[in-house]
C-alpha cells in the first residue's frame, strides 16, 4: 500500500520540480513582506530547511508567502496539513446556534467541481410534481465557477435559529433564507395570503430577528403567525431595529432526524 507523502516532503518536491533554492525562496519572500509590511510573511533559509525535514507547521503568513512563490492555491497548501475549508459548510451545520443570524455559503475553490443536472429527459412534463433523479437524463460532475450565476457567493442569506418561532410553521427553526437587500422598507402593499405578505430579515440590538413588519408611529411591529407560541414585538425603527432586506427565498426542512436522548433542542416540533 503506498503511503502519501508528509507535507515536509511535498513542499520539498515543489520547491525541486520548480528549481529554486531555499535561499531563493528567502529573497522572494522578504519581498513579499515588505510589500505587506509584515516580517512575518519572511521565509528564511533555516526556516525553510527545518519544515521541510521536520513535522513543522507553517504560520498562515509563511503559507501565503509559499503559495505566492509556488504558484499553488492556498488552499491546495491547507489540505497539505489536513485543513479542507469545503468542510466548514458541514462543520458549521452541525453546530447550530440557537439564535438568528446573517450566514454566508462561501466557495472557497472555484474550480472544483459537483454534480450537477447537464440534461433533462424531455418526456417528463415539468408543470407537473415528479422525483428530480427522474427529470435528470445525465448527471454531470459540474465546476462550481460554472453555476455562480446562482449568487452563492455574493448573495446576503439568513439562518432561523433553532429557538426562533416567530413565523413557525411558515418558516421553521433551521431554515435558511435568501434576502434581497436593496428592499428595506416595510412595502405598503397588499397580499391575500399569508404566502404573499413581506417577510423581512432585520437586525436587533441583540441579535437577528425574521418576521412580518408593519410601520407604526416610527416603531417596528414585528408580528408572529397567528400559529406562533410568540408575540409582537414593537420597537424603534433605526435605533432598535433595522431592516436588513426581504426574504425572497427560503431552503426548509419538512421531516427531522431524532435529536439525541437529552437535547433540549428535542422539544422543538421542527428541530433540524
Amino acid at each position: 500500500m503506498a503511503w502519501a507523502q508528509p507535507p515536509s516532503e511535498q513542499l520539498k518536491n515543489i520547491r525541486f520540480r520548480l528549481g529554486i533554492t531555499t535561499r531563493e525562496v528567502a529573497d522572494f519572500s522578504q519581498k513579499i513582506a515588505e510589500a505587506e509590511g509584515n516580517p512575518d510573511y519572511h521565509i528564511s533559509n533555516a526556516w525553510l530547511t527545518q519544515v521541510e525535514n521536520s513535522d513543522s507547521v507553517p504560520s498562515i503568513f509563511k503559507l501565503y508567502s509559499l503559495s505566492s512563490i509556488y504558484r499553488i492555491k492556498f488552499t491546495d497548501l491547507l489540505l497539505l496539513y489536513g485543513v479542507d475549508l469545503q468542510h466548514l459548510s458541514r462543520n458549521q451545520l452541525a453546530a447550530p446556534l440557537p439564535d438568528t443570524h446573517l450566514t454566508n455559503l462561501e466557495v472557497y475553490d472555484q474550480q472544483r467541481t459537483v454534480s450537477f443536472p447537464i440534461r433533462f429527459d424531455r418526456s417528463f412534463d415539468i408543470d407537473n410534481t415528479n422525483l428530480l433523479s427522474r427529470l435528470v437524463e445525465v448527471w454531470g460532475e459540474v465546476p462550481i465557477a460554472l453555476i455562480q450565476h446562482l449568487d452563492i457567493r455574493h448573495g446576503l442569506y439568513g439562518y432561523i435559529g433553532l429557538h426562533d418561532m416567530t413565523l413557525y410553521p411558515l418558516l421553521r427553526p433551521g431554515s435558511f433564507v435568501q434576502i434581497d437587500p436593496r428592499v428595506r422598507k416595510v412595502q405598503p402593499m397588499r397580499w391575500r395570503t399569508e404566502f404573499d405578505r413581506p417577510i423581512y430579515f432585520l437586525e436587533l440590538r441583540d441579535g437577528y430577528a425574521c418576521s412580518w413588519c408593519e410601520l407604526q408611529d416610527g416603531h417596528l411591529l414585528l408580528l408572529p403567525h397567528p400559529l406562533s407560541p410568540r408575540s409582537v414585538r414593537r420597537l424603534a425603527h433605526g435605533t432598535e431595529a433595522e431592516i436588513v432586506g426581504q426574504v425572497t427565498a427560503v431552503a426548509m426542512t419538512l421531516t427531522a432526524p431524532v435529536p439525541p436522548a437529552g437535547n433540549a433542542a428535542a422539544r422543538l416540533p421542527t428541530q433540524v
